[in-house]
């Protein structure tokens, strides 16, 4: 006779579905006890309930995700701002189609995938004599983009996305044609200028995408694919394409046509991708015009995915997710890592030294000030961070690096470390961890880039003690009442 079988309630054992099939049978035959029928019926029961519990619950309360934050700095206004910008409003509906995983070193090398990055013979993008010498320190952690910005004439963008190009030799293994690429990144800038915004603009993209590259190099995760690490610089440097210096909230509120466009669903994420996409379909500035059709295909998802991520009402989900893949022995896709070193890379200037932090953070609030303008001349409530008047720039920043910086980059690190520890004692095995990555020369910047490098616990140590640098200067400020430097330093 059957056996009730105790098995985790959220996931329905394969041998216990035998154990159904042998209960009908003997109901048929009227062998069934009414014990084990019941004892049975009721199990399937929980298990049913269980299943559609897990698939129709809506994303968690924001006050439910924001209960752990500490309130004696953080006051309602910044909570407000936490719950309305990285939570969703509403349930997206989920993808459920297999990604790529992270294949192994061995394989990777004999697929002849890991070459040595050789310097382009291609490069006809004349340097600056001041780019050269701030691209001495392209490799560090709190690279100066405004030096870079002044140094290049109002081009960090063109410069950044196109010496990373050079450096991991994509340009000629993608065969991308330079005069595409330069009329490309021209109207990408264009596109970042066009709102004129404080924050989200063209050194924003720049900043970002030499983020991804101090990622790439310093963490293993080099060890991609050419394609994925061009998919991830390119939406780097796409990411906030014509960000029009206002919240989706104010877009969906206003009704805009982005907005219309959309459904109110990640709003200008949305708009970022497609309007970067469609300079593309001008064949001046194609650069992927040598990509193969499954190639294109394959960037294209990747660079979508990693961008709709970007939206920050995803970000409660995301991380959760990610905690989710982290307790399990399973690999984790390479979708979902690019994508949390995107939206890490696009958060990460409270993680940066306190004068790049601090002056991020003035322009980010000045952007928020204009849209808080914006709201008052149509007779809308303030957005949370929107009044002038009103917004407490310490509190929000250290509401911000405890309940939002903090944790990313917690799991990120630990996302990356589970990732590549494995491919670092493979490569170990084969003999395989000497392996360097040129640079090109015109910039006098070359680094090592072996996996023996590699170490999590520096990379670790150095964005906690720059968070909590800046946290305990925003502590200092709040005590003082010194928050309207960050005002009068855009006067």
């Amino acid at each position: 006779m059957c056996e009730h079988v105790s098995v985790n309630s959220k996931e329905l054992d394969s041998q216990y579905l035998p154990e159904l099939r042998c209960l009908v049978k003997q109901l048929e035959r009227g062998e069934a006890s009414v014990v084990d029928l019941k004892k049975n019926l009721e199990y399937a029961a929980s298990v049913l309930e269980s299943l559609y519990f897990e698939e129709t619950r809506p994303i968690e309360d924001p006050e439910e995700e924001l209960n752990d934050i500490k309130s004696d700095l953080v006051p309602s206004q910044v909570r407000d701002w936490l719950a309305l910008t990285f939570t969703r409003q509403r349930d997206l509906m989920r993808r459920s189609e297999d990604k790529p995983r992270f294949r192994s070193i061995v394989h990777a090398v004999q697929a002849g995938i890991f070459v040595e990055r050789r310097n382009s013979n291609t490069a006809v993008l004349s340097y600056p004599p001041e780019v050269i010498t701030v691209f001495k320190n392209v490799n560090k952690w709190s690279f100066d983009v405004f030096t870079l910005n002044e140094a290049s004439g109002d081009h960090a963008l063109k410069f950044v996305f196109y010496e990373l190009l050079i450096r991991y030799d994509l340009v000629n293994h993608f065969k991308i044609p330079v005069s595409a690429f330069i009329s490309f990144v021209d109207a990408l800038e264009m596109g970042y200028s066009k709102y004129k915004n404080a924050y989200h603009n063209l050194m924003h993209a720049a900043d970002v995408t030499q983020t991804i590259h101090y990622l790439l190099l310093n963490t293993g995760m080099q060890w991609l694919t050419e394609l994925e690490i061009f998919a991830i610089i390119f939406a780097a440097a796409i990411h906030d394409f014509q960000h029009t210096g206002t919240t989706n909230n104010f877009h969906v509120q206003t009704r805009s046509d982005i907005a219309m466009l959309y459904n109110d669903r990640a709003v200008q994420e949305n708009h970022h991708v497609s309007a970067a996409y469609r300079l593309l379909q001008d064949d001046e500035m194609n650069i992927f015009c040598n990509l193969s059709k499954d190639d294109w295909r394959e960037l294209r998802t990747l660079v979508v995915e990693m961008v709709l991520a970007t939206d920050m009402s995803c970000h409660f989900q995301q991380i959760k997710t990610m905690k989710s893949l982290l307790q399990t022995p399973e690999e984790i896709d390479k979708p979902k890592a690019l994508s949390l070193m995107l939206h890490t890379a696009d958060i990460s200037h409270p993680a940066k030294c306190w004068e790049l932090h601090h002056r991020w953070t003035a322009f980010l609030l000045e952007e928020f000030f204009t849209q808080g303008d914006k709201e008052a001349e149509l007779g809308l409530p303030f957005s949370p961070l929107c009044d002038r008047k009103s917004t407490t720039v310490p509190q929000s920043q250290i509401g911000f690096i405890d309940f939002i910086v903090d944790p990313t980059f917690t799991v990120m690190t630990e996302m990356i470390e589970k990732i590549v520890t494995p491919l670092i004692e493979e490569a170990s095995r084969s003999g395989l961890t000497g392996f360097r990555r040129s640079s090109v020369k015109s910039t006098g910047s070359e680094a090592n880039c072996s996996l023996n490098a590699v170490d999590f616990k520096s990379f670790r140590d150095m964005w906690n003690q720059e968070t909590h640098r800046n946290k305990e200067l925003w502590k200092a400020k709040a005590i003082k009442g010194t928050d309207t430097d960050i005002q009068l330093s855009l006067t």
